[in-house]
């Protein structure tokens, strides 16, 4: 076994050479059998969310309990100091019980509402990595550190004995890697060649090798490729990575096959989603007229309002290495997939909620009007019935896992080009 220590350290995982490396075999005892519900845990919608989110990697009922029981006592949304407290007690209590994985997504919970420069949050980060890594037994020979511009990429690959093809992943906008690394496993055990990647601005790319982050998304996806020396494979993102999948694959000839998990066709749109419909119009006025001081003057007195907002705006600034918030709103308002849509000619899949509260539904058509160029389209909307209406269909994690493994299994293997 692996030590924590050697799968991943405060300086990243060691440089591996992939071509030299061995196969990992994922162990025949991992089996994933992931649970179908979204419930009612809390009354804020986003707390709610988060809390669905991370007991979907776990699927043990007594989270449920201790989860409501916890969140009972804090006092709305309004108390994110709280909640932390509340969720890494509840973190050390079942590490102290021996529930490592119930323990390690616990301290998850309370590192995501830590604000940014919360002198906790990379140490709890941290604990979270190795805690995960060690509990799915994930070698160092699976952990790779990809050369990247001033920094580097962290990456995970999972080969099974005899892969059916290649699939790279990747996150989008709040997400750790290892965090995924239940459905990696699964697919990792269905047979395909998995590799998991962080791209700059998120995770380990952002927080140990300072990347920030940047809609060039083909130039991480290359970095990626030139490293394992790939060709013909799937390319995935999920979250704001169903925006980026779709700007990478436009240039990218390796890409053969592109899964958007969900979509997220406009970032701005979403971003702005978290204010009322007058406020979005204003906002985008004077984003368009260059007003700079009225942004600005907006977001200051919207984050101290809502500490949803502060939340949301300081970990965008800290993201995208952008000093006010004007400048982050600009940034944003490059992720954009209608401007490459029509340079893609791969199969792809377009995945969404039907009551997603993140990106709006009305972005599905919006991807699919213009892919007008690819070899085939597949799209899934998922419903309140199957448990999956929500972003990323969270509350029903498997029936998203198997949907994106019929859909590779229908398009049979991947042509190498000639």
């Amino acid at each position: 076994m692996t030590s924590v220590a050697e799968v991943q350290t405060n300086s990243g995982p060691a440089v591996i050479d992939k071509t030299d490396a061995p196969e990992l075999t994922p162990s025949t005892s991992l089996s994933f059998s992931f649970p179908v519900g979204y419930h009612d845990l809390h009354p804020d919608i986003s707390i709610n969310f988060q809390l669905n989110r991370f007991y979907g990697w776990v699927g043990d009922d007594s989270m449920l309990t201790e989860m409501r029981e916890a969140t009972a006592g804090v006092a709305g949304v309004k108390d994110y100091p709280t909640f932390t407290r509340t969720f890494l007690d509840l973190g050390d209590r079942a590490l102290a019980r021996h529930e490592v994985l119930k323990g390690a997504y616990y301290l998850r919970l309370a590192e995501f509402f830590m604000l940014t420069g919360d002198a906790r949050k990379l140490p709890t980060r941290q604990r979270f990595v190795d805690l995960i890594l060690d509990h799915f037994q994930i070698p160092s020979s699976a952990c790779s550190r990809i050369p990247f511009e001033s920094g580097w990429l962290p990456a995970y690959r999972l080969t099974p004995a005899q892969p059916k093809g290649t699939l790279v992943v990747f996150g989008g906008f709040d997400s750790y890697i290892e965090e995924w690394m239940p459905a990696a496993l699964f697919l990792c055990n269905a047979g395909y060649d998995t590799i998991v990647f962080e791209g700059p601005g998120q995770g380990a790319a952002l927080e140990l090798a300072r990347l920030t982050m940047s809609p060039e998304w083909q130039k991480p996806v290359k970095a990626v490729l030139d490293f394992f020396r790939l060709d013909a494979i799937t390319l995935m993102g999920f979250s704001l990575g169903g925006g980026l999948v779709i700007r990478a694959a436009g240039f990218e000839p390796r890409v053969r096959r592109v899964i958007a998990y969900d979509i997220c066709t406009n970032a701005l749109e979403c971003f702005l989603s978290l204010m009322p419909p007058s406020a979005q119009k204003e906002l985008l006025g004077w984003i368009d007229a260059g007003n700079e001081a009225a942004v600005n003057k907006f977001f200051v007195d919207a984050m101290a309002k809502s500490l949803m907002v502060d939340w949301m705006t300081q970990l965008a600034m800290h993201n995208t290495g952008t000093r006010t918030t004007y400048a982050m709103m600009k940034h944003y308002q490059k992720y954009e997939t209608a401007s490459i849509s029509s340079h893609l000619t791969q199969d792809v899949l377009l995945m969404a909620g039907a009551e997603d509260h993140i990106i709006p539904v009305q972005q599905l058509p919006d991807q699919i009007a213009t892919l007008t160029h690819v070899r085939s389209l597949t799209a899934r909307l998922f419903t309140r019935a199957e448990q999956a209406q929500n972003h990323c269909q969270i509350g029903n994690y498997g029936l998203a896992l198997r949907t994106i493994l019929d859909w590779m299994t229908g398009l049979g293997p991947i042509e190498r080009r000639k």
